[in-house]
């Protein structure tokens, strides 16, 4: 990334994604579901944890119930090499939930039950949470885990963030505007920017950001954040090539040709995934875009938002320019 590049190339690295596991219901067969975990930061953590080294360390922090399907999360993410941190256990409190339902011509339609969820005391404890960041070389939150922490927590997250970054830590951010998860747009303005302050990159999506602050063009919307002080922006414009504004300058890098979309869920964490490892593996910006592309197309290419770790094993990053 930008900084202390000596530091942030060693072997030895730790990747921390802050937000919200859901418990997920897919699959509709009657009155039978599937039953899977996800949520846009831990698939984007998902992709850094199965394209970065082995002795990395990934990290989800986020907030436990006390309950058997929080049980079944933390196993889910130790199975795959994830660890928790300091994240706390909430008394009381359980996962959130979403179903995912399918129309007789196949469209999608998502019902959530998350008002209650643990992951909303994430920020609750502040040592709690300076812990969990402390030491790590990439921090990844995004809008949602904004949108489901009231102001006070929101504060204390913020403030962590902070802290993170000023002790050598890079801090990316996607903004993934949601209005249902927001009171008001005004709200859901200030908290956003107040994201892009607290980071050194930024991945939004153009469409969110044109729904929320009107931007009429991808540059307008790089040169916006930029104002906040992120040293890079990534603007995802989905199959449209990608904006990367970086040292001032701007450039346009398209997607690779041929790609035919089965499932677009997670492409957008799946790009940023890719690119952050990417990124941590010594590429440069634009050269980062390119690689999120590849993965991002692999992963649509497939039903769900979280690929196999060995369906990526031929995009596996090492710690080189060269990886």
């Amino acid at each position: 990334m930008d900084e202390n590049p000596e530091r942030r190339y060693q072997p030895a690295m730790r990747v921390v994604s802050i937000g919200e596991c859901m418990i997920e219901l897919s699959g509709r067969s009657g009155t039978g579901w599937r039953q899977g975990f996800a949520g846009d930061t831990l698939n984007t953590l998902w992709y850094l944890r199965a394209l970065l080294p082995d002795d990395a360390a990934a990290d989800y922090v986020t907030a436990f119930g006390d309950d058997p399907f929080s049980a079944e999360q933390i196993a889910f993410l130790a199975e795959n090499r994830i660890g928790i941190a300091q994240s706390p256990t909430i008394a009381g409190k359980a996962p959130g939930l979403y179903a995912i339902a399918l129309d007789d011509q196949g469209e999608r339609s998502f019902t959530y039950w998350r008002s209650e969820a643990a992951a909303r005391h994430l920020a609750d404890d502040a040592d709690a949470l300076n812990q969990s960041l402390a030491g790590a070389d990439l921090v990844y939150f995004s809008g949602i885990t904004l949108a489901i922490l009231d102001a006070e927590s929101r504060q204390r997250l913020i403030a962590a963030l902070n802290a993170a970054r000023d002790t050598g830590a890079t801090v990316a951010f996607d903004p993934n505007y949601r209005p249902r998860l927001w009171p008001d747009r005004s709200e859901a303005r200030a908290a956003i920017e107040t994201g892009y302050r607290a980071s050194t990159i930024v991945l939004p999506t153009f469409d969110d950001e044109a729904m929320l602050f009107g931007d009429a063009l991808p540059d307008v919307t790089a040169e916006r954040i930029s104002a906040h002080g992120p040293a890079t922006i990534i603007v995802k414009c989905g199959s449209a090539p990608a904006l990367v504004r970086h040292g001032g300058t701007s450039e346009m890098i398209a997607p690779q040709a041929g790609i035919v979309p089965v499932d677009t869920t997670g492409a957008g964490d799946s790009f940023n995934g890719g690119w952050l490892a990417a990124r941590l593996a010594g590429r440069d910006p634009a050269d980062a875009t390119r690689f999120a592309h590849l993965v991002a197309g692999r992963v649509i290419g497939h039903h769900g938002a979280l690929l196999p770790v060995s369906d990526l094993a031929d995009l596996r990053l090492v710690t080189t320019a060269s990886g």
